[in-house]
């Protein structure tokens, strides 16, 4: 679990550093709106691009292969971006780390999957994805810390980026050294008597590759109805809730701003702090707990529901952003419904309802199109919210997640206690009688 889950206490460390990375040096380097937008929207883009470019990549070369390479492109950003000279320097160095946030979410996700079976494979998935909780904690906490010290604003945010570096760097040699999965062995490279090594291994027990005929399969595509009205499933439920989910986080120093006028940067941090410790990460350990009980579509479905209930209320009620303790009870639902709701599923999902094959381009090209929606939240939201105000902003945040309601149950199938291998493409009989080995379990 500590494998496979720092990259997602990297990535939403980051996730929350960034926003208050950018409030200190929009003074010390004037940036513009613009500006402001790029540096924290660009690593989301490079996410994006990193999230295909690994996934695609450990469907041809393997899990093992690619597995690691991510987290040292995230160790190489964080370090490089805390010595970045320049704002242009900056966007390039948080380019890197976008790319290697973007590789952490197929790899981590089907590496995880596909080493589970069917009962607790929505627990074990979700726990992984849960490191991001504490690392959405763990952001504020640390820019608390160094900003209460008295430390210069112009070293602080050197040090926030620069810290990003440990967790990634913590978990490069365990990576390499990972296994292949014995999923892609049988599937993919047919090395069946591996396989059972790899098996024999983890569970202790004797496992013996089993004699049966070859068959073919089809040759893998993704121009097939199931698969793409799964990936439009994934992708575009992905998509939805990660315009809420990061145009959130990065503005959230802008939505307590707004709410909380006169605080101070160190208030407004603790306070971020507080809504991701009472609701946000409870929210991931409960989704953990009940993945594979309530169903991945009951729990994504209830979630975007709950998500347009709260913010259809603030942008009904205004008056409700006058009442600092009732925007922030209703604000901290939203995020235990985005935690115990679509953030965690549509990180599982996408790993459960395609062929081995094209399980890794799957998820790949799922994480790109909830980078891209990333991407837009954090470039537009803080726009919207600066024009707009935050009710206006808090109604189009009502409608997206009423979107993913209808795309979830219109899409998905449900795959709670199913096995991985009821995805695989229709196979046919080759017409020779020869013999390989297999290994087969749920």
């Amino acid at each position: 679990m500590f494998t496979t889950g720092m990259g997602f206490f990297t990535d939403a460390y980051d996730l929350f550093i960034i926003g208050t990375v950018t409030a200190i040096l929009t003074p010390l380097w004037h940036l513009s709106t613009t500006e402001l937008a790029i540096l924290n929207s660009t690593s989301l883009a490079a996410a994006a691009l990193g999230a295909l470019f690994f996934g695609k990549l450990m469907d041809v070369l393997g899990r093992k292969a690619m597995y690691g390479i991510e987290v040292i492109l995230l160790t190489l950003g964080a370090v490089l971006s805390a010595f970045a000279p320049s704002f242009g320097w900056l966007v390039l160095f948080r380019f890197l780390v976008g790319l290697g946030v973007g590789g952490d979410y197929p790899t981590s996700s089907v590496i995880m999957s596909e080493y589970s079976n069917r009962k607790n494979r929505g627990l074990l998935v979700t726990m992984v994805f849960s490191m991001q909780g504490l690392g959405l904690l763990a952001g504020p906490l640390i820019a608390s810390i160094l900003l209460s010290t008295g430390m210069s604003h112009a070293i602080a945010w050197r040090v926030m980026l620069g810290l990003g570096a440990i967790p990634a760097a913590s978990v490069i040699y365990l990576r390499r050294k990972l296994s292949e999965t014995p999923r892609y062995l049988v599937s993919v490279k047919q090395d069946q008597a591996k396989a059972a090594e790899i098996v024999s291994g983890l569970t202790g027990a004797t496992v013996s590759a089993v004699e049966s005929t070859p068959q073919a399969t089809q040759k893998p595509t993704f121009l097939t109805r199931k698969n793409i009205v799964r990936l439009i499933g994934t992708a575009g439920s992905w998509f939805l809730i990660d315009v809420a989910f990061y145009g959130n986080g990065v503005s959230s120093q802008l939505i307590l701003k707004a709410l909380l006028p006169n605080a101070s940067l160190v208030t407004t941090t603790l306070v971020a702090a507080a809504i991701f410790l009472v609701a946000a990460v409870p929210g991931y350990f409960v989704a953990a707990k009940y993945m594979d009980r309530i169903g991945r579509k009951v729990i994504q479905s209830v979630g975007f529901g709950v998500m347009a209930l709260a913010y259809l209320s603030l942008f009904l009620v205004p008056a409700i952003a006058k009442l600092p303790i009732l925007f922030l009870i209703i604000y901290g639902v939203s995020y235990f419904f985005i935690e115990f709701g679509p953030n965690t599923t549509t990180f599982l999902v996408p790993s459960e309802v395609f062929p081995t094959r094209l399980r890794g381009t799957g998820h790949g090209m799922s994480a790109a199109g909830g980078k891209i929606g990333a991407f837009l939240g954090a470039f537009v939201l803080p726009g919207i919210l600066k024009s707009a105000g935050l009710s206006s902003t808090m109604g189009l945040l009502a409608g997206v997640s009423a979107l993913g309601i209808l795309l979830t149950l219109i899409t998905l199938p449900e795959m709670k206690q199913r096995s991985l291998e009821e995805n695989e493409l229709p196979i046919t009989q080759q017409p020779s009688a020869a013999k390989s080995l297999s290994v087969t379990y749920s």
